[in-house]
């Protein structure tokens, strides 16, 4: 399965990848996120991270959940996350930060051969999993990082410069 979620956001590089790798922030900024917490927090943006949301299917919700490595690098900028437990372990999961003439091109694209289900696991991947649940999560996702970056983009001084590597260099996590 290969999913790519993509939107423009009116914001620097930067700015969009603080936000992107901030994840403990993630369910004070995202409603659809039920809890996010390190298990082992190795710097801002690694480490073994627990992540749980809804899939809403118009006024049901299901919860979901997953844990990842996760690894983060201010100077690609790029976030990488390799599912090690739930359902969709094993999926390979990369956000990408790229410039563009309004702003920034977010990108998250996922990878995964599925889950280990005899006969129907691929099927069950591209078919069911990647664009009900992989791909709805993270078009809420974009849409919630990509607002709180524009916000940040425009407010006088309130954050440092998400653009320069000092700015998140050592940061050991959210202020």
């Amino acid at each position: 399965m290969l999913r790519i979620d993509e939107r423009v956001v009116h914001a620097r590089p930067g700015t969009c990848f603080l936000v992107a790798a901030d994840v403990e922030r993630w369910p004070a900024l995202l409603p659809h996120y039920r809890r996010v917490r390190f298990q082992r927090k190795d710097g801002f943006g690694r480490g073994l991270v627990e992540m749980a949301a809804w899939r809403h299917f118009g006024p049901l919700r299901y919860p979901t959940w997953w844990v990842s490595e996760m690894a983060s690098d201010h100077t690609g900028p790029i976030v990488r996350y390799r599912h090690v437990d739930g359902i969709t372990r094993g999926m390979d999961v990369r956000w990408e930060f790229l410039p563009h003439q309004d702003g920034t091109r977010v990108r998250i694209v996922h990878e995964w051969a599925g889950p280990s289900w005899p006969l129907v696991g691929t099927f069950a991947a591209s078919r069911v999993i990647g664009p009900h649940f992989v791909s709805a999560i993270a078009q809420r996702t974009l849409a919630g990082v990509g607002t709180e970056a524009e916000r940040r983009e425009h407010e006088p001084e309130g954050h440092p410069d998400a653009g320069d590597a000092a700015a998140i260099e050592g940061r050991e996590g959210p202020t």
